[in-house]
């Protein structure tokens, strides 16, 4: 009985999200049918450019790498039962703050730089939320609202940088930081455009998923998470186990940063505030906070991102037609979570109930 439900809870979780993608396709084609534009044509045009060839595959995996990382910074947390939406802050802060190391420490050696530029984008990403989740515990801040307040924080300290203390004086039109050097940059996977921060993403989070599942530590997370008066009953240390685990959600989010500036940008400027941070909040929602699943997810939002270019050359529709899509998909995600456990198919049979036979014993 027992392996029985939870077949039948596993399903669940992959059928509803499936068809709220199949919904949001459906809504999204009516979008585009009212804009002009054939829906068929236009899905046809999205697989073509993110799936359609290698080089459309790879420009697919650049912009899934940084999802994964940054998908981590709301799944993690999510295990507490938090829901932290300062991905975005966490890479502006990220990368910030592995431009500025790799600056300072160039001529070193590229291996040297590049590890100081990691460590650097790890901490300050992990510190970024880690004061989330230090408001959230010790004084009661809710964690969302003070989350999502420091991405404009994140975001205005990077313009005030970029156009001050650190700025190029080279850089007129887009004001930027002086660039790292080339020798310094993250390589790419030999025989691909794809730069390592795509490894990066996958190890995080297979580390992430060994973590919560099969380790004590991820025990614990969950039974805060599942009842946190439980928890603190059972003497759970909620606060260390809250801070702990929103620094690595940062400092999963900041690598993005790092990955963003040493890899595709070569410098800090108004580029590394690119949506990564939002989208990766909608690829934890879509994988249930599971971290092996974020990596599946990625992947496709990853080449729905690659595809806005194609829609306007092929179908004169604006290049932000993509984060329509995406948004669609974001409410539609949010609404089917309050369809779980509500359909029969997806519980166990309750088992008819047999009496005793009434006998009287006066018979």
């Amino acid at each position: 009985m027992a392996i029985a439900q939870s077949w039948r809870t596993t399903l669940e979780k992959i059928c509803i999200p499936v068809a709220a993608l199949a919904i949001s396709l459906l809504i999204f084609g009516v979008f585009c049918a009212a804009s002009g534009a054939n829906p068929f044509a236009v899905y046809a045009s999205i697989y073509k450019a993110a799936f359609g060839n290698w080089y459309s595959f790879q420009n697919t995996l650049i912009r899934a790498a940084p999802l994964m990382l940054s998908s981590l910074c709301t799944a993690l947390p999510a295990r507490l039962g938090l829901v932290i939406i300062g991905n975005e802050g966490a890479i502006v802060i990220g990368g910030l703050s592995a431009v500025a190391t790799g600056l300072a420490m160039q001529g070193t050696g590229p291996f040297v730089v590049q590890l100081a530029m990691a460590l650097a984008g790890l901490i300050a990403g992990g510190l970024w939320i880690a004061a989330v989740g230090a408001l959230r515990h010790y004084r009661g801040v809710n964690e969302t609202i003070s989350s999502l307040l420091l991405n404009y924080i994140a975001i205005a300290l990077l313009n005030h940088m970029v156009g001050g203390p650190m700025r190029d004086p080279s850089s007129l039109n887009k004001p930027s930081s002086y660039p790292i050097p080339d020798a310094d940059m993250l390589g790419n996977i030999p025989g691909s455009r794809v730069h390592y921060g795509l490894i990066y993403g996958i190890i995080a989070c297979a580390i992430a998923y060994f973590l919560i599942q099969r380790t004590t530590f991820g025990f614990a997370t969950r039974t805060v998470g599942g009842n946190i008066r439980a928890a603190k009953i059972a003497g759970l240390p909620v606060g260390k186990l809250t801070l702990i685990i929103c620094f690595l959600a940062g400092s999963c989010a900041g690598l993005a940063g790092m990955v963003e500036v040493a890899a595709v940008h070569g410098r800090a400027n108004e580029s590394l505030n690119a949506n990564y941070g939002y989208s990766g909040i909608l690829v934890a929602f879509i994988a249930r906070q599971n971290p092996l699943a974020a990596v599946v997810v990625s992947v496709i939002l990853g080449g729905i991102l690659a595809s806005g270019g194609i829609l306007q050359r092929a179908h004169q529709l604006p290049d932000a037609t993509v984060l329509v899509f995406q948004g669609v998909v974001f409410l539609v995600i949010l609404f089917s979570e309050s369809l779980y456990g509500r359909f029969a198919i997806f519980k166990e049979g309750v088992r008819p109930q047999i009496s005793a036979p009434n006998i009287n014993p006066q018979t």
